[in-house]
This record gives structure tokens, C-alpha cells and sequence, in this order.
């Protein structure tokens, strides 16, 4: 089931999502919403705030159109190690449409996590998995990507999309 976006400047964003206490047959189903308004949007990746769940979870798929899907699910992902080299990439999000800026992070990551069936895992990362990863743990600590860019351009795209929020229809905003 595809679940509506929530879209900046949605305060739902900067909560702090909590551990995910049990993995059962309602948490698989919600991974697979996940998966699915993930691919509807695109994206890439995708937050359980993102729809409004405060949930430690997360998906990510980097494989490209012409590939066959390769969906990844993380619950309660904890970055254990970072990388000492830095990687620059120009991030996008979902809650944040249509809004592009570079963002410097570690290029490496180690993340331990849950897979779908509760079992624990360990990925060292690199590349756009990394970022990725990054990117996506951080909407689950209430930080958006705008958060790594200069304090001048956060605030521009902040009253922009506040302006957005007034000119539209909530109804309008969530499909």
C-alpha cells in the first residue's frame, strides 16, 4: 500500500523515531509499504517518519531502472564505525521535493541493523550506499540534509517550502 509522503515543513520530520521492539508479519508488511511508496515516489531510500511512523526503520534500493529491483530493509540501523575520508554527493530527498544540494560525509560506514526476518547483520558500506545509509539515519534522528548545508540556503528552502505548505491544500500536498 502506497502511504502519503510528509513533506517539510512538517514538524513529524524532526521527531526522534523509536527502536522497533518486535519484527512480526505487521512489521514485514510495513516494510513492504515502505518498499512500495519508496518506488512510487521514486526514491532511492526512505524513512519510517517519512510516512509518519516514528519507527527506527528504514529501506533502501540503489539498483538503477533498467536493473532488477534489489530492495534493502534496516531496523534499528546504528552506525557503529565512519570512515576517515570524506565523499561529496548531491542529496535529494522525498520529504524535500524537488530541492538538490551537495552534502559532505564520511565515506565509509559500518551499520549494524535487523534484517526482515530479526536477524542481526553488519554492512560495511561506501559509495552511494553510504551516503545513503547516512542520509536515511539521520531522518530517524529528526536531521534532514539540509541540516549539513549552510545555515543561509537551510533557511531559504525552509521559508519556501513553508510558503508552499500556505499556498496548498493539505489534501493536495499528501498524494
Amino acid at each position: 500500500m502506497i502511504r502519503p509522503l510528509v513533506i517539510l515543513p512538517d514538524p513529524v520530520l524532526r521527531q526522534v523515531s523509536e527502536p522497533v521492539e518486535r519484527v512480526d508479519d505487521a512489521l514485514r508488511r510495513f516494510a513492504d509499504d515502505m518498499l512500495e511508496t519508496m518506488y512510487d515516489a521514486p526514491g532511492i531510500g526512505l524513512a519510517a517518519i517519512q510516512i509518519g511512523e516514528p519507527r527506527r526503520m528504514l529501506v533502501i534500493d540503489l539498483a538503477k531502472e533498467d536493473e532488477p529491483k534489489a530492495p534493502h530493509i534496516f531496523i534499528n540501523p546504528e552506525i557503529v564505525a565512519s570512515g576517515d575520508g570524506i565523499s561529496v554527493y548531491e542529496e535529494g530527498c522525498l520529504s524535500i521535493p524537488d530541492y538538490y544540494a551537495e552534502v559532505e560525509r564520511p565515506d565509509t560506514v559500518t551499520v549494524k541493523y535487523l534484517d526482515r526476518d530479526g536477524k542481526e547483520q553488519v554492512i560495511e558500506a561506501d559509495g552511494l550506499m553510504a551516503t545513503c545509509l547516512q542520509h536515511e539515519i539521520d531522518h530517524l534522528n529528526g536531521v534532514l540534509f539540509i541540516d549539513h548545508i549552510s545555515k543561509l540556503k537551510r533557511d531559504m528552502v525552509v521559508r519556501r517550502f513553508k510558503k508552499l505548505a500556505r499556498d496548498k491544500p493539505l489534501s493536495r500536498m499528501a498524494g
